[in-house]
């Protein structure tokens, strides 16, 4: 086994509360409430960012069974954003209700408390995928 098999960004996630719900808005300004009813792929993107821009634009087929939610703080990033297979939910309330203090990140939300089960520094799609594999089954 080499040092990178089986590496992760976080060793333990820390599990704290998540809200049910969540407000923010689209790039156009469209108001948007976010349900968290499954478990739910929370993935915190910014602007000029390349590990983000899959989760923007990328297939993600390694994601397809979580339901994923894309989130920035800011608008700053929609020119780079528009165009996307996933929409980008401008949501800094949400963030900071998930403990998220700079992107990229992700959580993963458990609907059951609700609660965040998985978190880490985003590289890639497939080692997102690897990294909540575990959550999903």
């Amino acid at each position: 086994m080499t040092d990178r098999e089986g590496a992760r960004s976080f060793d333990r996630p820390r599990e704290r509360p998540a809200p049910r719900e969540s407000l923010g808005h689209t790039l156009d300004g469209q108001p948007i409430r976010l349900r968290f009813d499954s478990m739910t792929l929370v993935v915190a993107i910014k602007a000029s960012c390349d590990g983000c821009r899959d989760f923007v634009h990328g297939d993600l087929t390694e994601l397809a069974g979580v339901p994923l939610v894309v989130v920035s703080a800011t608008d700053e990033g929609a020119p780079e954003w528009s165009g996307g297979r996933r929409a980008v939910v401008v949501a800094p309330e949400l963030l900071k209700a998930l403990d998220v203090r700079w992107p990229p990140f992700y959580v993963l939300v458990d609907p059951e408390g609700p609660r965040v089960v998985a978190e880490g520094v985003v590289f890639a799609s497939a080692q997102v995928a690897q990294e909540i594999a575990a959550h999903l089954r």
